[in-house]
């Protein structure tokens, strides 16, 4: 085939890096846990829920920044066929949010305290392609953009002692195929896909570009992405699954590698300025076509929830300019003025990381995070907070209630507020200081 000119295939290589990163990195957790049987990661395939009833611990590796606050549900659908059904018990007052993503780690819907309420309820979560009639009963309809769709649940957990209520939950937690609720006849099942296998080393080779054209059919083409859609086909990332990166010309495998050092380049840098996960996550309507800022959400906590659902915060630099901060010779506080506590519907928590992993640090307390819900935390005499941040355990009995361990290097502190309150998401309240202690 005659390709474009270096300087334009490059130029698309790069945009099309930023924009297939997303989906690429889905990939890597949908390919251990739906398809890969021998995967310990396997959750049983399309179609099922494998639940996590238990808090995370270090030794938990399946993604970066896992939380404690609301251990996870994980699902995948395949839509081709028909529609599934997702079926809740009722709530009582107890959070969860079940959110379902398309394959580019965009939100379809939700279904959850914030959204839907605390009752009982079955949901229809229908392809983009499906025309069928919603059954009676259904409660509400999520209408997916790709063929393919993952659930990463959240249901609250009161602590150790709450996590057989938890399991009872996400038992009730049903998928069901349309056919099946609505009594009819199932559909002819959709093809077997030719699955590639998952290697770490193709998200920064022109490998990458192989998986995106497999992944291709799954999107039905839309306008906010058919010019680079069709820049992508004129190097032969068309959709058909023929790509092949050994085939390509000198010339233009060099500048397909050229093109993904300069994307990855552009995410590095749109990284060291996020923060806040205000605008990281989201509805194709709130994200748009700033597929950069997608690609930040995702490399910085892959199936984030949306602002407004939860809200994320933390410190990229200290109080001194350390940039990250570093627990292995320093202690830090962080510090809430009795009226300026974060203020959250639900509740809200801090969750500390070593770096470069983005994974929970193993401590002698086996406290992984800290908040509103910790037993025996230590409020200020007016009523105000101090977190002791830190790798090892402070002296006072006060301090030692409110440590988060660190590790001894660099760290990541995630403040999560569930629910949060407008003036979280209009900045007029903010994060204080992660201060250093002299």
């Amino acid at each position: 085939m005659e390709y474009p000119s270096p300087d334009t295939v490059r130029a698309t290589a790069a945009d099309g890096w930023i924009w297939g990163f997303a989906p690429l990195q889905n990939y890597r957790t949908l390919y251990p846990q739906a398809v890969d049987s021998d995967d310990p990661r396997y959750t049983g395939g399309f179609g099922r829920f494998r639940h996590y009833p238990q808090p995370f611990t270090p030794d938990n590796t399946d993604i970066v920044t896992p939380n404690n606050d609301t251990p996870y549900s994980w699902g995948w659908l395949d839509l081709r066929a028909e529609p599934w059904v997702v079926s809740v018990p009722a709530m009582g007052d107890r959070y969860y949010v079940l959110p379902f993503h398309d394959l580019d780690t965009v939100y379809a819907g939700f279904v959850g305290a914030r959204t839907t309420g605390q009752d009982a309820g079955d949901y229809l979560i229908a392809g983009p392609e499906w025309t069928g009639a919603v059954p009676d009963g259904i409660s509400g309809v999520v209408r997916a953009a790709t063929q393919f769709v993952g659930i990463l649940g959240r249901t609250y957990l009161a602590g150790p002692d709450d996590v057989s209520t938890l399991k009872g939950i996400q038992e009730q937690y049903v998928l069901r195929p349309l056919s099946e609720y609505a009594g009819t006849a199932a559909p002819e099942p959709a093809a077997e896909p030719a699955w590639p296998i998952w290697r770490e080393d193709c998200m920064d080779s022109p490998e990458f570009f192989a998986v995106l054209d497999f992944l291709l059919p799954f999107f039905p083409v839309r306008d906010d992405v058919r010019e680079l859609r069709e820049r992508l086909a004129a190097l032969g990332v068309d959709g058909t699954g023929t790509f092949e990166p050994g085939a390509l010309p000198d010339e233009v495998r060099a500048a397909i590698e050229q093109g993904i050092a300069e994307g990855r380049g552009r995410l590095d840098e749109a990284n060291r300025h996020a923060v806040k996960s205000v605008g990281l996550f989201g509805t194709r309507e709130q994200l748009g076509t700033d597929f950069l800022t997608r690609a930040v959400g995702v490399d910085k906590g892959i199936y984030g929830l949306p602002a407004e659902e939860a809200w994320y915060g933390g410190w990229a630099v200290d109080s001194e300019g350390n940039r990250p901060p570093d627990a292995s010779g320093r202690d830090y506080t962080i510090h809430f003025p009795a009226d300026a506590l974060p203020p959250a519907r639900f509740f809200w928590s801090a969750t500390m990381y070593r770096l470069p992993e983005r994974l929970l640090v193993a401590n002698p307390i086996d406290r992984y995070s800290i908040g509103d819900r910790t037993p025996g935390l230590h409020y200020d005499a007016d009523g105000g907070l101090t977190l002791h941040v830190q790798k090892d355990r402070p002296a006072g009995p006060a301090q030692a209630a409110n440590w988060l361990p660190a590790p001894d290097g660099p760290f990541s502190v995630i403040i999560r507020m569930y629910g949060p309150d407008p003036a979280v998401l209009d900045g007029s309240w903010a994060l204080p200081p992660l201060t250093v202690q002299s």
